[in-house]
């Protein structure tokens, strides 16, 4: 058996193993924490949430899978009269896939699609470049601030894929220099900020905003990025401030030479594809934020990418087989966790006996807020979001759209280790970081985060 083989066994005896053990632990639990007075439906529900959890810590299997265990495990036990004494009707566990958060976000994945497939990201970003000039500063902030607006828009993975790619040769030419490790650094909270602005940045924020949906409390693109935009500037300001007198001590002007090697590149492409999706960028965008005036909704609005692109022929068959249907499944289970939880009572037995701790609504939502932190670090943010979420909201009644959207802010904090988020991941995969290095972002924004996260949600309540 040659050593690739060995590493590929290992690999999945220890998922099973996870598996088993997250199985059992779940089981131990429900046994230990459930109530005499709870019903069969209560006792499958803590089940699945304990089971839940160890699945997402250990990551025996990939997130969306066990998403689509959830649904398949509310589906057979819930509403089966032979594991059920009193069954449900299952719709409501099912029609998550509905949730207009799911087409809104399905619209950002086409358009993110598009902008990669015709190299407007690279046109964008050459830029930006252009614009920053060459002093060692302006580039870090350029950059900073280039991964935060990209991040708004596309998955946080992609913007920063498309910017070290970009940047590679200017990494060749400094190594492991300060200057890189502002860039570097930079991106790796620059995206993290960027996905807290708008409602498609990151799957907590969509998930956080159907959880709210389904309580009947609506939050369009714009509403969002009303709580979601000012944290995001703050954050990213100050973390520039500390990257820039920490990393850049040299201001000697920087050569931009393999700017002109990417031109060559960007000119192959379409300039008619570039500027119909650049026009139904805009379009989208500004339908989003105007959702007020017009009353159209974001899932109808996201039709327009969806339509435009594919019938222009800008996506094809095979480009909508590589989108990221699997943060979509994720987010659908996750929400159906959150229904099952709220609907069948097991949540508010729980709350009912944490109120008895008398904690104030800010000492709460501060404990909420750096929870979500901390678990993102070790775990998906949107299944940290799916486990506080629902939980606060049943213990801060009145204060709903306060505990979804700051903790779903702060869930976006966790930069602590590489590991923490795949942006992290890819820049260390550049050798030009060590892990210590993770810890100034970890450490500034997963303390700056929440705090400025909670406070900014309770100001505007």
């Amino acid at each position: 058996m040659s050593e690739l083989d060995q590493t590929v066994r290992q690999k999945r005896l220890r998922s099973i193993y996870y598996f088993l053990g997250s199985l059992v632990i779940a089981w131990v639990l429900t046994w230990l924490l459930k109530e005499p007075s709870f019903s069969q439906t209560q006792v499958y529900v803590l089940f699945l949430l304990f089971f839940a959890m160890g699945l997402w810590l250990t990551e025996a299997i990939p997130p969306f899978a066990v998403s689509l265990l959830i649904m398949a495990y509310l589906v057979f036990t819930l509403g089966n009269p032979y594991f059920n004494s009193a069954p449900q009707k299952i719709d409501k566990y099912v029609n998550t896939f509905s949730s207009s958060i799911i087409w809104l976000l399905l619209g950002g994945f086409f358009l993110a699609k598009a902008m990669t497939k015709t190299k407007l990201d690279q046109k964008l970003l050459r830029l930006t470049l252009k614009i920053s000039g060459r002093k060692p500063g302006n580039i870090v902030i350029a950059f900073m601030f280039t991964s935060m607006m990209a991040s708004m828009i596309i998955s946080n993975t992609a913007a920063t894929a498309m910017l070290v790619a970009a940047l590679m040769p200017l990494f060749k030419a400094f190594g492991k220099s300060g200057f890189c490790k502002a860039i570097l650094l930079g991106i790796s909270i620059g995206t993290a900020t960027g996905g807290m602005a708008s409602i498609i940045g990151t799957p907590s924020n969509a998930l956080a905003a159907g959880i709210l949906e389904n309580d009947g409390i609506r939050i369009d693109f714009l509403q969002w990025m009303v709580y979601g935009f000012p944290v995001c500037i703050a954050l990213t300001v100050v973390s520039c401030f500390v990257l820039l007198k920490l990393f850049v001590k040299d201001s000697k002007p920087v050569a931009l030479d393999f700017l002109e090697n990417q031109k060559s590149d960007t000119q192959r492409e379409s300039t008619l594809q570039r500027n119909i999706v650049l026009v139904v960028l805009v379009t989208t965008l500004l339908l989003w934020l105007t959702g007020s005036v017009h009353n159209i909704s974001v899932s109808a609005v996201s039709a327009v990418p969806i339509v435009v692109l594919t019938l222009t022929g800008i996506i094809s068959v095979d480009d909508v087989k590589t989108l990221p249907w699997d943060v979509l499944i994720l987010i659908a289970g996750g929400m159906s966790l959150g229904v099952a939880l709220e609907t069948n009572g097991v949540l508010e037995h729980y709350t009912s006996q944490m109120h008895t701790m008398k904690l104030g609504v800010i000492s709460l939502l501060l404990i909420f807020a750096f929870l979500s932190m901390i678990l993102s670090n070790v775990m998906s943010n949107a299944a940290a979001c799916v486990i506080l979420i629902p939980l606060g909201i049943a213990m801060l009644p009145g204060y709903e759209t306060p505990l979804a959207i700051s903790t779903a802010l702060a869930s976006g904090a966790g930069l602590f280790l590489p590991v923490s988020t795949p942006p992290n991941a890819i820049l260390f995969s550049t050798g030009l970081l060590e892990i210590k290095d993770f810890r100034l972002g970890g450490i500034l924004i997963g303390i700056l985060g929440p705090l400025l996260a909670v406070l900014w949600v309770l100001l505007l309540k």
